[in-house]
């Protein structure tokens, strides 16, 4: 790696650190307040607490089956070139 590429790196890791720690902080409160939401919900029988849990673990789920999915076209990929690479190598082999 050149110096030129590791500084490259660096002043991107430092941008984008800076750049999150200065966005707010009200989203985190969200959290507590949901909670808070579906607790109470579940105790008085209502049927919302778990609508918010299932839509927490389906918001959860997405950004997994999105990698999920492009890890196994990756995988695809390589292992067709590979394939086809060692297949051009026993025919020449055989030549």
């Amino acid at each position: 790696m050149s110096i030129i590429h590791k500084f490259r790196i660096s002043l991107i890791a430092s941008l984008l650190s800076i750049t999150l720690m200065t966005l707010p902080t009200v989203s985190s409160a969200q959290c507590a307040m949901c909670t808070l939401n579906a607790e109470n919900s579940t105790q008085e029988g209502n049927t919302q607490g778990k609508g918010l849990n299932d839509g927490i673990l389906f918001l959860l789920a997405m950004p997994f089956m999105i990698a999920a999915g492009v890890g196994f076209l990756w995988y695809k990929k390589f292992r067709n070139t590979s394939g086809s690479n060692s297949m051009h190598m026993i025919k020449q082999i055989e030549e």
